[in-house]
């Protein structure tokens, strides 16, 4: 009678065994990952430059292949220890864990520590205002928004932390960012990498404790795309591509392409026998 349910939850889930690289020679000495070196593909004991073959297997003692987790945040810091585990690839799958790839969900960190704060004073960086963000980064927002939410839900946490490194890429590279907008990702990123969004939106003037704000709401309405990027080929062959109307119709799409300038360069001095249109993916032009 203590909780509602006959299980104090609604479903188990089992999430993959987390594996990592041995090294063994042909006598089956285990060696340490710091006690071997790569050379042509190959493998070998530093010590006596013996040949060694490696193989994905699960983290034993035995086998030399345990990898600390407090080692690990001593140098990247805990949020880069736990973005990394969900960044792995599907939490159901088997995965070996690869320290470049803690280096580079570090870096990602180090970027969006530098969106907030000028490195060179740790001050809030200078392009960061009141003023409005650009359309097009406000609709990657609200897009992202609605996929770290879907996805968090979901448990697809390593698609949720690809969305928020495509805002972040987008981010760094406009000229003025909106504070308000930059708390608002920070909230999203809040779940997975809690301390750094914590110093971050204290840093933007944040009051109170940030994991305890309410979870970002997006427009619907924003996470609609109203054009999208097509190929434009001669005969199969790729040779441009164009932004058009999500709901252009055949006609429209067959127009852009035969204005479109490498188009026509490939297709001068020729019949145009056909174009084949897929909406949404490919104009192709037959010529002959």
């Amino acid at each position: 009678g203590v909780v509602s349910t006959k299980e104090p939850f609604q479903k188990l889930f089992n999430q993959g065994m987390i594996l990592a690289y041995s090294y063994r020679d042909e006598a089956g000495k285990y060696y340490h990952p710091s006690d071997v070196y790569e050379k042509d593909n190959a493998w070998f004991s530093k010590n006596k430059d013996t040949p060694v073959r490696t193989k994905i297997e699960k983290m034993s003692k035995s086998r030399l292949n345990v990898v600390s987790p407090d080692e690990v945040i001593d140098k990247y810091g805990a949020d880069a220890m736990r973005l990394y585990e969900l960044f792995m690839g599907p939490l159901e799958q088997v995965k070996p864990w690869q320290m470049a790839g803690v280096d580079g969900v570090y870096r990602f960190l180090g970027r969006v520590w530098r969106l907030v704060i000028d490195s060179d004073t740790g001050e809030v960086n200078a392009k960061v205002s009141d003023t409005k963000d650009a359309d097009k980064l406000v609709k990657q927002l609200h897009k992202t928004i609605k996929k770290v939410t879907e996805d968090t839900e979901n448990l697809r946490f390593n698609t949720a932390i690809a969305a928020m490194m495509e805002y972040v890429n987008a981010a760094t590279t406009s000229e003025k960012l909106n504070k308000e907008n930059l708390l608002t990702f920070l909230g999203l990123l809040s779940a997975y990498a809690p301390h750094i969004a914590e110093a971050c939106a204290a840093k933007l003037g944040f009051d109170g404790v940030f994991s305890n704000a309410e979870w970002p709401s997006y427009d619907a309405s924003l996470t609609v795309d109203s054009t999208v990027k097509i190929g434009l080929a001669v005969n199969g062959k790729r040779r441009s591509e164009a932004e058009v109307p999500v709901d252009g119709s055949k006609e429209v799409l067959e127009k852009i392409a035969l204005a479109d300038e490498n188009i026509i360069k490939f297709t001068e001095g020729k019949k145009i026998v056909k174009v084949i249109v897929v909406p949404g993916r490919m104009v192709n032009i037959v010529a002959k």
